[in-house]
């Protein structure tokens, strides 16, 4: 069975940063598109970025060039290195795997992990 450990959440004061870690098992990491998903209260769960086998990134709009999603294959982890956050930016973020014919930002797809909590607020 697929298991994802998210860590790395926390409290942070607009414009500070967090690194988010996703550490997988139980699937061929290296055959997975990973993602970060967020969702925040009374929201529907969002693509925030994700990264394919062959290493092409996606970003919601609203996170380019704040956030970068990379992958370390060997480790068999995610990460999402998250800069100048936004009270916006407030949600629990949810680490995602799925198979690379799947579509990258369907929210339905994949195994999840239990989410970290992230907040932005001064």
């Amino acid at each position: 069975q697929a298991q994802l450990v998210e860590s790395g959440g926390g409290l942070v004061q607009p414009g500070g940063s967090l690194r988010l870690s996703c550490a997988a098992s139980g699937i061929i990491f290296r055959s997975n598109t990973m993602g970060w998903f967020r969702q925040a209260p009374g929201k529907q769960r969002e693509l925030v970025a994700a990264i394919t086998v062959g290493g092409i990134t996606n970003y919601a709009d609203s996170v380019k060039g704040r956030f970068t999603i990379s992958r370390d294959n060997a480790k068999n982890t995610v990460y999402l290195q998250m800069n100048s956050l936004k009270p916006e930016d407030t949600a629990v973020y949810f680490c995602n795997a799925r198979g690379a014919q799947h579509s990258v930002s369907d929210p339905r797809i994949g195994s999840w992990g239990q989410g970290t909590q992230v907040t932005v607020s001064s």
